[in-house]
């Protein structure tokens, strides 16, 4: 794979919220009509299943580590040799918290196939 030297900064590996482990289908019906979400393909079905059963992969891979699957998710999302950064985007220090840890975190190839369901 050629790069040509252009860094490539990924924006919302957590997709913006959904994959971080604290968006369920009861708080996604609880997001005001006002939230852009709750008109979004990727919160609405077929994709909200879809997306949740990632969520539980990130979740699986996560947990052997100690890592959140927010943390898991931007490790994924970084895993690739042309990926440079990540705005992962957070609104408070909790959120921090939980996904701080992707700084160091680095998947194996099986964890990168689990993810993707392979």
């Amino acid at each position: 794979m050629v790069h040509q030297n252009v860094g490539v900064i990924v924006y919302s590996p957590m997709a913006s919220g959904l994959l971080t482990g604290g968006m369920t289908r009861e708080r996604l019906a609880s997001l005001p009509k006002t939230d852009w979400r709750t008109r979004n393909e990727q919160f609405k079905e077929p994709k909200l299943s879809e997306n949740l059963k990632l969520v539980d992969r990130l979740r699986a891979v996560g947990a052997r580590h100690g890592r959140t699957p927010g943390e898991t998710a931007i490790a994924w999302a970084l895993r690739h040799p042309a990926v440079t950064g990540a705005i992962v985007g957070a609104r408070n220090s909790k959120q921090v918290d939980g996904i701080i840890g992707a700084v160091d975190f680095r998947l194996t190839p099986s964890e990168i196939a689990e993810v993707e369901g392979q």
